[in-house]
């Protein structure tokens, strides 16, 4: 065996690795960014989906499938937009989210920050597309 194929094939076999690694890392954020309105879920599980898309088959379409992240993947590949209730939904738990800090928080430095937090995430969820209901 020729060493440079040695190498070329040990670069593919950690580049595949390190993007595998990469989606997990890139969906565990998605899915604390479910929880936490200023970490963005959309971007994270797009990144992992890209990564797992050139790495491994079966994970792209693990993640392309599962029930949380499914969508996201689909309505970005369709360009069709996101449902009324997805973002009613992420209005509603970014706003008691941020009002449980608002008012748990004694600093107005903070409370200022997530009021401007508020105001751009919501303006940002309200100029998304809306999917239209099929």
């Amino acid at each position: 065996m020729d060493i440079g194929y040695f190498f070329v094939l040990r670069g593919i076999i950690i580049k595949k690795y390190l993007l595998i690694i990469t989606g997990f890392l890139f969906v565990a954020l998605g899915g604390i960014g479910i929880f936490i309105p200023v970490l963005p879920t959309t971007p994270f599980v797009l990144v992992a989906a890209i990564c797992f898309s050139a790495s491994s088959p079966k994970l792209y379409l693990w993640l392309s499938n599962t029930k949380y992240f499914g969508e996201f993947i689909t309505n970005y590949k369709n360009k069709s937009g996101v449902r009324k209730a997805v973002k009613i939904r992420a209005l509603v738990f970014l706003y008691v989210t941020l009002g449980i800090s608002f008012f748990l928080i004694e600093s107005w430095a903070v409370k200022g920050i997530l009021i401007a937090v508020a105001i751009g995430v919501t303006i940002h969820i309200l100029m998304l597309k809306t999917k239209s209901e099929d």
